[in-house]
């Protein structure tokens, strides 16, 4: 269990800070839920304590996992299905599992797409939010902002 203050990444929103743990009723249950502050975008989460492992919550990467992630950004892109919709589903699962080097690597790779051949409205969004999740947890690793995180991200690829 974590504990107010973690830093942790969730996998489908991206790396924050728990402000608090509190229980709430919801759908008539009562639950513990992590409130999870992510600095990418103001946003609040609320995860449920006792599924935060089946979803993929772990804390967040090292300086060295960073690090490796950016490098990956600058490599060759990885083959990938010329069928958008395969595509898309591999990616998401890719996103789902919280490997942040997964996460460089559908970032390198539709942002090169997107750079010669527009991306479907569907994977523009996928882009979107796997550059946000990429970036709130470099954020919070390297103790920067958006900004600065973003431009690491664009200068590796």
């Amino acid at each position: 269990m974590y504990r107010t203050g973690d830093k942790i990444l969730y996998p489908m929103h991206g790396a924050g800070i728990i402000r608090q743990i509190k229980t709430c009723e919801i759908l008539g249950q009562t639950k513990d839920y992590y409130l999870l502050s992510v600095p990418c975008g103001n946003m609040e989460v609320m995860i449920p304590v006792d599924s935060s492992d089946d979803i993929g919550v772990r804390p967040v990467g090292t300086i060295e996992e960073i690090d490796e992630a950016v490098s990956v950004l600058g490599e060759a892109s990885t083959e990938m299905s010329g069928n958008w919709n395969k595509r898309y589903r591999e990616n998401m699962d890719k996103i789902k599992t919280g490997n942040i080097l997964f996460v460089a690597e559908i970032v390198r790779n539709l942002t090169r797409i997107d750079r010669k051949s527009k991306l479907s409205a569907g994977e523009k969004k996928m882009l979107s939010n796997a550059r946000k999740i990429l970036v709130s947890e470099i954020m919070l690793v390297k103790d920067i902002s958006e900004a600065e995180a973003l431009g690491i991200i664009e200068a590796a690829i």
